[in-house]
C-alpha cells in the first residue's frame, strides 16, 4: 500500500463518509487512494470553503468533520476557517498535503511550517513522519478533535510518505481509538453541584457552542427537565446581547448561580465582571480544559466549586444524579424562575410587527426574516443557515428551524454558503435557507458552482444594503456620520445573476410585497438559489422590554 492508501482506509474504517477538498499537486495520491474507496470527494472553489464544510458537516451529523486541501499557500487558505470551527467547538481534521520530507530545508515546493502556522487555532497540529505511522496519525488526530472541548485538529501530509509503499498494517486502529476520550463528571461532584443549584433561589445554567446541535438541544432539555433549573445555551459573539436570546442580560443580571456546563467564562459573559452580573452571584464551573479553568482561580470568592469534565458526559451525570435523587413536592419557586428566564429569552418587541412602514419601500430585516421563517415552518424537515454582521442578528433573532448554524463565537463572517452546501449533503430532504449580507455574498459566491455540480439545492437570502453594515454601525456610533468610510458597497449589485450564470437560479426583490412569491419559486425551482434583497440598512437589534 501507498500511504495515500492507508490514509483513505483509516478514514474509512473511522466511518468517514464525505471528504471536503480542493485539488493541488501534493493531495493527488489521496485522490487516487479515494477511488473505490466508498469515500465521496466533494470538490470545492476555496480551501475556506472546504473546512467550513467539514465544520457544518460536523455539526450536522456528530461526525468529525475532514477537509483536504493542499500544501503551501492551500495550507493557508484554509486556516482562517478553523477559527470559525474552534470558537463552534466543532471536531474538524484538516489534512494538508506537504512538500517532501527529504526536501525540507532544500527549498522544496511551497514548503512551509505548516504545523506551526495551524497550532494556534487547532487542539493539536503535526507532520507525519512515516507511512507506516499514518493510521495512528488518523485515529488520533480524530480522538483529540472529539475529546473534552471539541475542536479543530491539523495532520501535514507529506508527498513522499504519501507515495512511499508500505505492507498494510497487520492491526488497523479500533473503533474506540477513533472515539473521544471519556471524561465523565465524577458522582459526588455531580451530588455537589446539585446541592448547590438547589440552594440557589435562581441558578443558571450556562451551555457551550458544542451543545448548540439538534442533539446537544436535546440534552440540554432533558437536563434543565431533570435538575429543574433553566439550561441555555451560548454560541454568539454578540454574547449577553445576542438578539436570539432576547431578553437573556436581564435574567443573567438577577442569577445568584451560574454553572459553566463547559461554557468558558470570556468576553461573551464579560469575563464575569460586574456589572452585568450581580455582585453576590457564583460560579460552578464544569470545565474540561485546565487552562480555561484557571481563569477562574483568579476569582476564588466567587467560585463555589469546579469540576474536570466534559459537556456532554457531565450532563449525563448530573441527570442520573437528579434522577436518584428525585422526589418531594414541585418547587414552585423553581419553576417560577424557569419561566421567567424562558420568557426573557422568547421576548420579541412587538413594535417589529410593523417594521415595515411601506410595501414599496427597501425591505426591512424584520420583514425579510419573518417572511423567511414562515417559509421555513412548513417544511417537515428544516436547517436555518446565519451568517454575520447586522442582518445575521435580526435572522437569528425571528427565525427557527429544527437545526440551526451559525458563524459562532469567532464572529467571522462568509461561511453561510459552504455551510448550506454541507448541510443539505447531510440533510438531502430538508429544506436550507440561509440568510447572509452582501458582504458575507463575495466571500464564498463561487461555492454556487459547488452547488451544482453536485445537485445541492438551498436557498441563500441576501440582505443588500449597499454596505459592511457592522462596521458602518461602529463608525456612527464612535466616529460619527462625517468620518464614516470604506464600508460602502456598489449599489443594488445583481448577486442574483451570479448565482444564474453558475448554473443557480436568481431573483431579485425591490419591495418587501414581491418577497413571499420570490422565496417560493426559488425553494421551487430545487436548484442553488439566491434570493437579492435590496433591505433598508438598520443596525442590529439590542433586545430591551418596550
Amino acid at each position: 500500500m501507498r500511504g495515500a492508501d492507508v490514509v483513505v482506509e483509516t478514514l474509512a474504517r473511522a466511518g468517514v463518509r464525505k471528504i471536503f477538498t480542493l485539488s493541488g499537486n501534493h493531495v493527488m495520491p489521496v485522490f487516487d487512494a479515494a477511488l473505490g474507496s466508498g469515500i465521496d470527494l466533494v470538490h470545492v472553489r476555496h480551501e475556506a470553503a472546504a473546512v467550513h464544510m467539514a465544520d457544518a458537516w460536523a455539526r450536522m451529523t456528530g461526525e468529525v468533520g475532514v477537509a483536504l486541501v493542499t500544501g503551501g499557500a492551500g495550507h493557508a487558505n484554509a486556516i482562517g476557517a478553523l477559527c470559525t470551527a474552534g470558537s463552534s467547538e466543532s471536531p474538524v481534521l484538516l489534512l494538508s498535503g506537504h512538500a517532501a520530507l527529504e526536501e525540507i530545508g532544500l527549498g522544496a515546493f511551497q514548503e512551509m511550517r505548516q504545523a506551526d502556522l495551524a497550532e494556534p487555532v487547532t487542539k493539536a497540529s503535526w507532520t507525519a513522519r512515516s507511512a507506516t505511522g499514518l493510521a495512528d496519525d488518523i485515529a488520533r488526530a480524530m480522538r483529540i478533535a472529539r475529546s473534552g472541548r471539541p475542536g479543530p485538529v491539523h495532520v501535514s501530509l507529506p508527498f513522499d510518505v504519501l507515495e512511499h509503499r508500505v505492507e498494510a498494517p497487520a492491526q488497523w486502529p479500533a473503533a474506540a481509538a477513533f472515539a473521544a476520550e471519556p471524561m465523565p463528571l465524577a458522582r459526588p461532584d455531580a451530588e455537589r453541584i446539585l446541592g448547590e443549584i438547589s440552594a440557589a433561589q435562581r441558578p443558571l445554567i450556562i451551555a457551550p457552542p458544542a451543545l448548540c446541535t439538534r442533539r446537544g438541544r436535546a440534552l440540554i432539555a432533558s437536563l434543565e427537565n431533570a435538575v429543574r433549573a433553566p439550561v441555555v445555551a451560548m454560541e454568539s459573539p454578540r454574547g449577553i446581547n445576542d438578539p436570539a436570546l432576547g431578553c437573556y442580560a436581564d435574567v443573567l443580571a438577577a442569577a445568584d448561580l451560574i454553572v459553566l456546563l463547559g461554557k468558558p467564562l470570556d468576553f461573551t459573559l464579560r469575563f464575569g465582571r460586574l456589572p452585568p452580573l450581580a455582585p453576590q452571584c457564583r460560579f460552578i464551573a464544569i470545565e474540561p480544559d485546565p487552562v480555561v479553568a484557571a481563569r477562574l482561580a483568579k476569582m476564588p470568592e466567587r467560585v463555589a466549586c469546579h469540576a474536570a469534565a466534559d459537556a456532554a458526559g457531565a450532563v449525563a451525570a448530573l441527570i442520573e444524579a437528579a434522577r436518584v435523587r428525585a422526589g418531594g413536592d414541585a418547587d414552585t419557586a423553581a419553576a417560577a424562575w424557569c419561566e421567567r428566564v424562558h420568557d426573557n429569552i422568547a421576548y420579541r418587541p412587538p413594535s417589529w410587527r410593523d417594521a415595515q412602514k411601506r410595501e414599496d419601500a427597501p425591505v426591512h430585516p424584520a420583514e425579510l426574516c419573518r417572511q423567511v421563517n414562515e417559509l421555513l415552518v412548513r417544511s417537515a424537515d428544516a436547517v436555518f443557515v446565519s451568517d454575520g454582521g447586522e442582518i445575521g442578528q435580526w435572522a437569528q433573532a425571528i427565525i427557527s428551524a429544527p437545526d440551526r448554524l451559525i458563524n459562532g463565537p469567532a464572529g467571522a463572517i462568509g461561511a453561510s454558503i459552504p455551510f448550506a452546501i454541507a448541510a443539505k449533503a447531510a440533510r438531502p430532504e430538508a429544506a436550507v435557507v440561509a440568510v447572509l449580507g452582501d458582504g458575507s455574498f463575495g466571500f464564498h459566491m463561487a461555492e454556487f458552482d459547488t452547488a451544482v455540480r453536485y445537485g445541492l439545492p438551498f436557498v441563500a437570502v441576501v440582505g443588500n444594503d449597499a454596505r459592511w453594515n457592522a462596521e458602518y454601525q461602529i463608525q456612527l456610533r464612535d466616529y460619527g456620520a462625517n468620518r464614516a468610510q470604506g464600508c460602502t458597497l456598489a449599489p443594488a449589485t445583481r448577486y442574483d445573476l451570479v448565482a444564474a450564470a453558475l448554473g443557480g437560479h436568481g431573483e431579485l426583490v425591490i419591495c418587501a410585497a414581491d418577497l413571499p412569491a420570490a422565496l417560493e419559486r426559488a425553494m421551487a425551482s430545487r436548484k442553488p438559489a439566491c434570493v437579492n434583497v435590496l433591505i433598508e440598512s438598520v443596525a442590529a437589534p439590542v433586545i430591551r422590554r418596550e
